[in-house]
């Protein structure tokens, strides 16, 4: 059972790293009179020309979620001390309330990597905004 699990979030995090966000080009002249194939060709350019650059897509999935599980077991320490303290009991009160939050907190990051919207950095996204508007594209925004 636990490796099925374990299969099943490594499988999600591979997908989740596949699909990556695009910017979306207004279709002013210059689109229109390069298409889409060429418009595709230097959107293609310029991701390059940004990793080369520095600037990485990637968002930091992985640092959120790990934020968020030391977050929620830091939140959930305090809440089991203080319900442990009520009971008369701190110290195992606030190994559960720890192991509990972390828990909490592993889930809800995981949730967000995976439900929330993929957008890259901002640094990339600047980078290949500018770089496409040299080339005379309009960019309205990415998803």
């Amino acid at each position: 059972m636990k490796r099925s699990i374990a299969y099943l979030v490594c499988g999600m995090f591979l997908l989740s790293a596949c699909s990556s966000a695009h910017p979306v080009l207004y279709p002013n002249e210059h689109m229109q009179s390069v298409g889409k194939e060429a418009a595709a060709q230097d959107i293609e350019a310029c991701k390059q020309l940004a990793e080369s650059a520095g600037a990485e897509e990637g968002s930091g999935k992985a640092g959120r979620v790990a934020t968020g599980t030391v977050v929620g077991g830091g939140i959930g320490a305090a809440a089991g001390a203080v319900g442990g303290a009520i009971s008369g009991s701190v110290g195992s009160g606030s190994m559960i309330g720890a192991a509990t939050g972390a828990v909490w907190g592993l889930l809800t990051g995981l949730y967000h990597v995976f439900a929330g919207p993929s957008q890259p950095n901002q640094a990339y996204t600047n980078f290949v905004n500018r770089c496409l508007q040299e080339k005379g594209y309009e960019v309205t925004g990415w998803q």
